[in-house]
């Protein structure tokens, strides 16, 4: 994930006519590596059957050409989007997400796979339950979706150590992310047991990994960067990886495309809009030299982006993501994404696709719980207005093979051959002409010249046909744009079996084979006119009759130019016949529709679009369409629904009726006048129960205090004593030498707790301390039984402060004992992946501590005893320690209080309360539900634990987030669930917290039965 150091905040298918299998002899030569690089490409016409361009030796499965990547022998555009499953630790709901991305049209996901949570400690590798690569596969393979695993072992990706196993950040002195000795022998254990789980799921093996990243966003110098490349590299063939190997570069700076470590295909990430939120609709203008810098760079490999703004994180004390949403919303996507395929990329991933949430530990400093990323699937799993967008673009492109090899001709900052605009508003449009060698079909791109205006023009575009050179349009006075809008014109463009259009300035949605018809989903914004000329085909056809519609032949060639005028909106269809279907509709009618692939039962790759099946069907109206299958005259659909609405399916003529859940559902062919033959419509009634759920109060809270160690008589003597003089991580400030970084004594995430032992003299007035944990941390400190002060900052990862003893708390000739509550926030992921977190300096105004203890989460990175859950998942607080989070520890001998009451005491310290609650929601309802608190700005800082997991870290005096989704799977929608909140009063001002369950929105359907796996208390002799 390329961050903030680049910007100011952290910066149908169609037919076989068109599935050529290549069969010819590749062209290769041999690089200075001995690997086998494709020789150079032509940008000339070329025939259809051109072979692909090899460019490995070590699979023939997956090759590629400087258009595409090839899969068996057939040209794929690989459009993709970035999930992380650790982010969503219910393996049952990585189905869900997965038919979230292929209902959307997308064919890829991009994975990342974090080091720190599946090698916890040295020599120890967990890829159980929730960290299992397995289950990832199986559900790729099962929703139909290509994977781009990326697993480090750095990732960025706004992680704590950026995915650095947080042990080899204490525990190695040579420079990470290279080839130093000690850090080189840290990683291949980690690395060989994702090569053996993931060797047998490469698509060379009938798997669904495509290719393999090599770590993430470097520089290629100094050398030892390079060599720690090759290392990998090296690893990942020797273990027996065969499919590409990839990198992604965190701008244009050429890194790792030849040299030491170069890979098989370079990409490029970018984020144009950065990641300033608070000001979401002011825009950065598209960049306009992509396609320069890759026909520069790399020219002979396809062009891929594999990371492209798909929304932006939200920094501590942010405006939220709905901001975000808004930033990179469906106005920047139709520009931004678009330019991309304006630059001619063939391969691309969006970051990110569906966020979720940094749970416990995961996060670093710069960001919350929630990594929302205000992307096209939220948080929640609901679908916004960005998946509508996404998915008017990506069937399209499914849609769109003749788009999968293009050259690039020119645009309009130079001459494009044969190509000009004019009109009112012509000097303000800006055109990208693409055109297909093989197909001869050109695709203009057209947006505004200024991309930040938000004002509308109206030109048109000269342009050539295979019916000669025209102007467009012939029957509107021009084409319209508005501000923030990009479109493509099509020429000479083939759909279904054997149809084309000659050109079109509404958008395709569309376009494939539906049974023995070649059907066009055309649609444009209803305030504007749209026109496209096509022969119509079959005798047996009809113009449907519409006002808005207007048809004009235009003599022997039988080509007939059809006009919708502004005002059109709903579902039209233009001409229906029994070979041709052609429809158009205003872009929130089309994004009602689905096309999901239809299995036929071909071997390999079954449920892969393109790849084991070009069968689909169209179905408008429900929320999502996850999977469709037809057998005999039922066509058998399943899906999501939030409300009732009409049902419209399009589907080949032996389907007459339709099933939705397994429910028969009535419907009639052609019930709704003007639709045309062979259309059946009815209605999807949300059922009752769905609709009426209600979410549970949370009421009968427990309480009881959880900092004892903030009183001098507690004894800490089974603490580890923090006396090390040495480490790697940096030296200390001042003090006397002992280096109090929690890491160093295996407490690396989330609260430690420190006590400082001095004995008394009468003469002892402060205590000077910086604390470091990290980007809006907080801390607090007690002398003895006294409290003296507690710090925080949004904006520092450290402060420095005396803490002035007041007169009479030091206790003369006995042991005193200073407390220290620390916050960690995870560490920096760039370039100090070796933060301090800790004490990093200490002084007493005169004398010296005798002995430091700390205390972190139970068992450190080697002993904790919750592995499920994992090792990020708890911290050092008395209550965590004791396991007072999990399910099933008895609170009956705990004090009645309100949560809304605050701590007893009224001032500052740490108290956990906890309460149950039953859910019961019906089979087949996915219920999305958040847990609410106050939106009051209160100097507290509060952890919420669901049924022992942690799953959210409310802040309240820096904000924004106030609501904590959590998704079924962590709760039980069938039985008990506990809640338990970590509530630190920072100081003397009483808090009156509030929480509530909120239900985000409820569905008919989901992915099915998702299983709860959270163990319940045992007793825990190491607390």
């Amino acid at each position: 994930m390329l961050w903030h150091r680049h910007s100011a905040w952290a910066l149908p298918a169609c037919i076989t006519l068109f599935l050529v299998l290549f069969t010819w002899p590749f062209t290769a030569h041999t690089d200075a590596r001995g690997v086998r690089r494709s020789s150079d490409v032509s940008t000339t016409r070329v025939a259809a059957t051109d072979p692909p361009r090899k460019s490995d030796n070590f699979t023939e499965v997956v090759q590629w050409d400087n258009y595409t990547v090839f899969l068996n022998d057939q040209r794929m555009f690989l459009y993709s989007g970035e999930f992380h499953t650790f982010r969503l630790p219910v393996p049952d709901l990585w189905l869900d997400i997965f038919q979230k991305m292929v209902a959307a049209g997308l064919n890829g996901v991009s994975i990342y796979i974090h080091w720190a949570l599946t090698n916890p400690a040295p020599g120890v590798l967990d890829f159980n339950d929730w960290r299992a690569l397995t289950p990832i596969y199986e559900a790729a393979s099962q929703a139909g979706i290509f994977i781009v695993l990326r697993p480090g072992p750095y990732i960025n990706a706004e992680t704590t150590a950026g995915g650095i196993a947080h042990w080899v950040t204490s525990r190695t002195a040579g420079e990470l992310r290279t080839n130093a000795t000690d850090f080189a022998a840290t990683w291949p254990g980690y690395i060989n047991e994702i090569i053996a789980q993931t060797k047998p799921a490469q698509v060379s093996a009938g798997g669904p990994v495509l290719a393999v990243q090599v770590d993430n966003e470097y520089s290629q110098s100094p050398i030892e960067r390079a060599e720690y490349f090759a290392q990998l590299e090296a690893a990942y063939r020797e273990g027996g990886i065969v499919v590409p190997l990839t990198y992604n570069d965190p701008g244009e700076g050429r890194n790792f495309v030849n040299g030491t470590g170069a890979v098989d295909i370079y990409g490029l990430d970018s984020y144009p809009q950065g990641f300033d939120c608070s000001n979401p609709t002011n825009w950065a203008p598209v960049v306009t030299n992509y396609h320069t810098y890759h026909e520069e760079v790399n020219p002979g490999e396809p062009w891929y982006m594999p990371e492209f703004q798909g929304g932006s994180f939200d920094p501590w004390g942010g405006p939220g993501y709905d901001a975000c949403e808004v930033l990179t919303g469906p106005d920047f996507q139709d520009v931004f994404y678009k330019q991309n395929w304006a630059s001619n990329v063939k391969l691309i991933s969006y970051y990110m696709l569906y966020g979720g949430t940094s749970w416990g530990g995961i996060p670093f400093p710069g960001v919350y719980t929630s990594y929302d990323y205000g992307a096209s699937i939220r948080e929640s799993r609901a679908l916004s207005a960005k998946f509508d967008e996404l998915k008017r673009q990506a069937i399209f492109l499914r849609s769109s093979p003749s788009f999968h090899k293009t050259d690039f001709i020119g645009d309009s900052s130079g001459t494009i051959p044969g190509v000009s605009l004019g009109g009112s508003g012509g000097s303000a449009a800006f055109a990208t002409f693409l055109k297909n060698p093989d197909t001869g079909t050109g695709f203009f791109i057209l947006r505004q010249s200024d991309s930040t205006s938000t004002g509308n023009i109206n030109f048109t575009i000269t342009l050539p046909t295979s019916n000669g050179t025209l102007t467009l349009p012939r029957t509107l006075p021009g084409i319209a744009l508005a501000g923030r809008q990009s479109k493509l014109v099509l020429t000479d463009y083939p759909f279904g079996a054997s149809s084309t259009v000659l050109y079109t300035t509404a958008s395709v949605f569309f376009a494939g084979t539906i049974g023995a018809r070649d059907v066009l989903f055309l649609f444009g914004d209803a305030d504007q006119g749209h026109e496209l000329a096509l022969v119509p085909k079959g005798a047996d056809g009809v113009r449907i009759d519409n006002t808005r519609v207007q048809f004009a032949s235009s003599g022997t060639d039988g080509l007939t130019t059809v006009t919708v005028l502004p005002g059109s909106t709903g579902l039209l269809t233009l001409w229906d016949s029994d070979t041709q279907l052609v429809l158009f509709a205003d872009p929130v009618t089309a994004a009602t529709f689905w096309a999901p692939p239809v299995p036929t039962g071909a071997a390999g790759f079954t449920n892969f679009w393109q790849f084991g099946t070009n069968t689909t069907v169209l179905v408008g109206g429900p929320n999502l369409v996850r999977n469709a299958s037809i057998a005999g005259s039922t066509l058998a659909l399943r899906g999501d629904l939030n409300e009732t609405v009409p049902l419209t399916v399009v589907a080949p003529p032996q389907v007459t009726a339709v099933s939705w859940n397994g429910v028969r559902v009535p419907v009639e062919s052609n019930s709704r006048a003007g639709l045309g033959r062979g259309i059946l419509t009815g209605t999807l009634e949300l059922p009752s129960s769905v609709s009426s759920i209600k979410a549970p109060a949370l009421t009968n809270w427990k309480f009881k205090d959880s900092l004892p160690e903030a009183t001098a008589s507690f004894d800490d003597s089974d603490w580890i004593v923090a006396n090390h003089t040495q480490t790697n991580i940096t030296a200390p400030l001042y003090g006397d030498g002992r280096v109090l970084y929690g890491c160093d004594y295996g407490f690396c995430e989330n609260i430690v707790l420190w006590r400082g032992h001095f004995d008394g003299t009468g003469s002892e007035t402060s205590v000077n301390l910086t604390i470091n944990g990290g980007t809006a941390f907080a801390a607090a400190v007690w002398l003895n039984d006294q409290f003296l002060n507690s710090t925080e900052d949004v904006n520092a990862e450290q402060t420095t402060v005396l803490y002035t003893f007041p007169e009479g708390t030091v206790n003369v000739g006995e042991d005193n004992v200073i407390t220290v509550i620390q916050d960690g926030m995870g560490n920096d992921e760039d370039d100090n992946e070796r933060s301090p977190r800790g004490i990093p300096g200490f002084q007493l105004n005169t004398g010296n501590f005798t002995t430091w203890k700390v205390q972190g989460k139970i068992g450190g990175y080697t002993g904790y005893p919750d592995k499920v859950r994992g090792v990020l998942n708890e911290g050092g607080l008395f209550g965590e320690r004791e396991g007072w989070h999990l399910p099933g520890f008895d609170t009956s001998s705990w004090t009645a209080r309100d949560l809304s009451d605050g701590l007893p005491s009224g001032g500052a310290g740490v108290g956990f309360f906890a309460t149950t609650f039953d859910l019961s929601f019906p089979e087949d309802t996915d219920v999305m539900m958040s847990f609410q608190f106050d939106t009051a700005n209160q100097p507290y800082r509060a952890r919420l634990f669901v049924n022992g997991w942690m799953f959210g870290k409310r802040v309240a005096s820096i904000g924004p987030q106030s609501k904590f989704p959590v998704p079924p799977g962590i709760l039980d929608y069938h039985g008990k669930n506990t809640v338990a909140v970590a509530l630190w009063a920072l100081d003397d001002t009483a808090v009156s917290p509030t929480l509530e369950v909120v239900v985000d929105g409820a569905l008919d359907g989901g992915v099915g039965p998702i299983a709860v796996n959270n163990p319940s208390w045992s007793p825990r002799s190491a607390a």
